[in-house]
């Protein structure tokens, strides 16, 4: 049997986060609900480009990439697709460790501002040139 929580769009997370409830603040690009495994802890999934992705279909809710509680000891890892969970495997720490550093990277990569080329001086003659351009030119090798 599949545990699901129930979806509950807020403006403001309510102080009190209960067991088996989603909450989903559009307003402020968060959504948080109690672990899973059930040791109380709340978990905070931030929506944006280089975090959670929600998918909402009307009749349930979906957040991708899977979740990851790597700073709890319960260390759970699951998934929330359509209202369900589904849990995935236990993570090394060295799994744990490549998941963070790739994290980082795609959001320094995001937010990175790309680089503006530098134009090289353009140095143009003058179309008529002086004596001394001439002289100078005269006496180069």
């Amino acid at each position: 049997m599949k545990m699901s929580l129930q979806h509950k769009f807020v403006e403001f997370i309510p102080e009190k986060v209960e067991e088996g409830i989603l909450y989903v603040s559009i307003e402020y690009c968060t959504a948080i609900h109690k672990c899973v495994c059930g040791c109380g802890n709340e978990v905070v999934t931030p929506l944006s480009p280089t975090d959670w992705r929600l998918t909402f279909n009307g009749k349930s809710i979906t957040l991708h990439p899977s979740i990851g509680n790597w700073n709890f000891e319960c260390q759970s890892h699951y998934w929330i697709r359509n209202n369900k969970i589904e849990f995935a495997g236990h993570w090394t720490e060295k799994e744990i460790r490549l998941g963070r550093e790739n994290d980082l990277e795609r959001k320094t990569e995001y937010f990175e501002m790309p680089e503006i080329p530098k134009e090289e001086p353009v140095i143009q003659e003058s179309q008529k040139s002086t004596i001394w351009q001439k002289i100078s030119k005269f006496f180069r090798f």
